[in-house]
This record gives structure tokens, C-alpha cells and sequence, in this order.
């Protein structure tokens, strides 16, 4: 049959120039569908807790025509900038989303105040735009991502499941009933999400649970690997890692399994290091992990130190973080121990980018402690719990309220995986000229 002959549904005959711009347009036209499909034809899911209505009412997603749109600024720095008022904020609640750690339950222990849920970060120069759950699901479709580190890496990926609960709850696919080794699958779009706790990233145990200052003492192998997690990291896409306040506490320095020191173990004639060094051999270590798997191609992230603030006095001391909204730019800087756990993480990242670009493997910067520094309105204090409680715990200046400005981290993680594409040809390109080179 010629093609001019064909007829279609309208009776008219259609030319072949014209013929083929029709299948052209059609196969576009089937290619964008999947992905808007989402939002146009998006039913509650079933398992889905009801939404309270008493509650603080919830935003839907962006329509389409915001699903693809990002900033092209290469020259915008997305991480200098201010929290500006997100009124359409929050996006979930504490009663439509299970994932949300009791101790981070602001709302449901009682924090009468709800501005600290209604900030959204804009960078100098740029946008970032807010997170879009159906775009983000699309994107790590069949891939898998691990947050490793801390409680404060937990709760930030927390804060992710309840983020994407507006289109579908993860199902419990661990091989453990250890919350420290969660693993959780989302089977729609076969997207695997898993948390590693490895608070000080190398091999470490107890050595005595009160330790000079009662939080504690350690004992850290700074030159070996936490098998715990690096054993099974291999098979990941994303890598999110992060650690910081845990080298707080007190600790014994090992190397080569020979104590080289200690940060503030008060013990007879053991060198008192500053906390930096443990800091710094640690990420040097995990990064040297990551470096030498054999099998490896996933994208390492690092979340940079979210610092704490405790106001008028420590932890331990009757400090506490009662501030309401966000601080400017102005009106606060990094210093002391922030300044030196991030300073720190940036030289060690830099060291271990330059290794994984050239074997080809790629390191990625997120870095948002300025962006969280001006965040004191943010943390739990006294709301992780009920008043009359009979618990022993301190105001808490170090997690974050879920809603709360750590919803943000998605923002920032989203726009970088959108990145991804171009990043990962530019790093093509420098293994390609360094292997002309040679």
C-alpha cells in the first residue's frame, strides 16, 4: 500500500512529509503521557492514612507544566541564599504520614507554634523549586538509594518517605528487624530506599556507656571499614552520607589497631586529639570505602553537617533552641565546632572526588549547612515527647521537627538528580581526556 493512499479516522489523505510529523508528534505525545499520568489520573491510595481536616491543611504537587522546569543557571550557587515565607507549606502532616520518629513528632507532643513549617530556601541568582514527588519517582525509577550515617541522616530520609506518601507508601522489605537496617520498597515504580546507622562511618564499639561526660566512650578504628554497611553498598544508584555529632563525645583513637590518641577521655598518658582528627580520618576512611569497590557505579552524595543549637548552655547543661523563625543570612555565621566539621568534610570530599572521577566514579557536593544554620526555630526541644513522660531525655537541638525546614533536603536532592545527565557527561568527558593524556 502507498502511503498517500492511507485514510484515517477524519476521511482525509494526509501527504508523507505530513504523515510523518503526525507519527512523530503521536510517538512524543505516548512518550510524555507515562509521566504526566501521574497527575491526571492520580487516585488515594488505599493504605493511605485518612487526612484530619482539623489539621494544617495540605498542598497538592505542582501541575505539569511545572514537572520539567528547572533553572539552567549554571552560575547560580544553590547553596548561599535566605529562607523566604512558603505559605502552601506543609505537604504532609504527623497524621498522614506513619514514617515521622516519636522524637520528631513536634506537632503530636504538643509545639503550639506552626511558622517553623513555612519556609522555603531561595538561592542567590535562582530557584529552587519545591519537590515534586511524582517527578522525584520517576527519576529513581528501578534504582535504589541508601542514606548512610547518623539519626539525623535517618530523619532526614524519614522525611523523604513522607514526602512521597502524596503518591505511594514504601512497603517494609527488610531482611531485619533492626531500624537501624531498614529497607523499604516502593512497587509501583520499583524503587528501593534503605538506611545504614553508622554514626561514626568507620568500625567502632562501646567501651563504656558512660564515659567521662556520661554520653559515652568509644572506641574507633579510624583506618577500618564498617562492614556493616560497606559490604552491602555496592549495589546502590544513590549513596547519601553523612555523620557529625557523634565525634562530640568522648572516644579512643585506633589506628592500625594501636591507640594513637583520644578526644577528651581523661585516661593517663593517652594523647587528647582534637575532634577534627577523628572527623577527618573517619570520612577519609569511608570515602576510601567507596573508592575501592570493585563493583560500584552508583552516585555518592554528601549531606554536609546540619549544625545544632542549643542556646544558653550545652545538651547536658540546660541548653535549649526556642527561636520561632529563621535567622538571616546577616544575622549568623559558621564558627567553632560547625566551622570545623564542615571545613573538614569539604577537604576530604575534595580529596575523594578527584580519586572517584578519575576510576570514573562520581561525588557529589550537597551541601546545606549554611542553609541549615539559619534554621534555630527547626528542632524538636522539649516537643518529642508528652510533658509528664517519665523519660530522661534533653531538650532535643539536633533532630529535626518533621514537617520542618529538613523537607527542604528534598528539594535540594531532586534538583541534583536532575543534574545528574549533564553532570555525568562532563565526567565522561574528564576520564576521556586524562585517558589521552596518559
Amino acid at each position: 500500500m502507498k502511503l498517500h493512499s492511507m485514510e484515517f479516522p477524519l476521511g482525509s489523505q494526509k501527504s508523507p512529509k505530513t504523515l510523518i510529523l503526525f507519527i512523530l508528534s503521536t510517538l512524543l505525545l505516548l512518550t510524555l503521557i507515562p509521566l504526566y499520568s501521574p497527575l491526571l489520573n492520580h487516585s488515594s491510595n488505599s493504605s493511605s492514612p485518612s487526612i484530619n481536616q482539623s489539621t494544617l491543611k495540605i498542598s497538592n504537587p505542582k501541575p505539569p507544566s511545572d514537572l520539567i522546569k528547572f533553572s539552567e543557571n549554571k552560575k547560580c550557587d544553590l547553596f548561599t541564599g535566605e529562607w523566604v515565607p512558603n505559605p502552601e507549606a506543609p505537604y504532609y502532616t504527623n497524621d498522614t504520614c506513619w514514617a515521622i520518629h516519636e522524637h520528631q513528632n513536634c506537632m503530636k507532643y504538643g509545639r503550639p507554634d506552626s511558622e517553623f513549617m513555612k519556609w522555603r530556601w531561595k538561592p542567590e541568582g535562582c530557584d529552587l523549586q519545591l519537590f515534586n514527588p511524582y517527578q522525584f519517582l520517576e527519576i529513581v525509577r528501578s534504582k535504589s538509594m541508601a542514606f548512610v550515617g547518623d539519626s539525623v541522616g535517618r530523619n532526614g530520609m524519614q522525611s523523604l518517605i513522607c514526602l512521597l506518601s502524596r503518591v505511594e507508601y514504601p512497603i517494609d522489605v527488610s531482611d531485619t528487624s533492626d531500624d537501624y537496617f531498614s529497607r523499604w520498597k516502593y512497587i509501583t515504580y520499583n524503587f528501593t530506599l534503605s538506611t545504614f546507622w553508622t554514626p561514626f562511618l568507620v568500625k567502632s564499639e562501646m567501651a563504656d556507656p558512660k564515659g567521662p561526660t556520661n554520653s559515652g566512650l568509644f572506641n574507633l578504628y579510624l583506618d577500618e571499614f564498617d562492614d556493616k554497611w560497606t559490604a552491602q553498598i555496592a549495589a546502590f544508584d544513590y549513596v547519601i552520607i553523612n555523620a557529625g555529632h557523634w565525634f562530640t563525645r568522648t572516644a579512643m583513637y585506633y589506628e592500625k589497631r594501636k591507640l594513637v590518641g583520644c578526644r577528651f577521655c581523661q585516661v593517663a598518658n593517652v594523647t587528647d586529639l582534637p575532634m577534627s582528627y577523628g572527623y577527618r580520618k573517619a570520612f577519609r576512611t569511608a570515602f576510601r570505602a567507596l573508592n575501592s569497590l570493585e563493583n560500584f557505579k552508583g552516585t555518592v552524595f554528601l549531606r554536609t553537617f546540619a549544625p545544632m543549637h542549643f542556646e544558653n548552655g550545652n545538651w547536658n547543661g540546660g541548653g535549649d533552641c526556642v527561636r520561632k523563625k529563621p535567622f538571616k543570612s546577616s544575622e549568623t555565621r559558621l564558627e567553632g565546632n560547625n566551622l570545623e566539621f564542615y571545613l573538614t568534610q569539604i577537604e576530604e570530599f575534595r580529596i575523594a572526588e578527584r580519586k572517584g572521577r578519575a576510576k570514573g566514579l562520581k561525588f557529589r557536593l550537597m551541601d546545606l549547612t549554611q542553609a541549615m544554620l539559619l534554621r534555630p526555630d527547626g528542632h524538636p526541644s522539649k516537643y518529642g515527647h508528652w510533658p509528664n513522660a517519665n523519660v530522661t531525655l534533653y531538650n532535643d537541638c539536633v533532630h529535626w521537627c518533621l514537617p520542618g525546614p529538613i523537607d527542604t533536603w528534598s528539594d535540594f536532592l531532586l534538583h541534583m538528580l536532575k543534574m545528574e545527565g549533564r553532570k555525568s557527561i562532563e565526567d565522561k568527558l574528564y576520564v576521556s581526556k586524562k585517558k589521552e593524556r596518559t
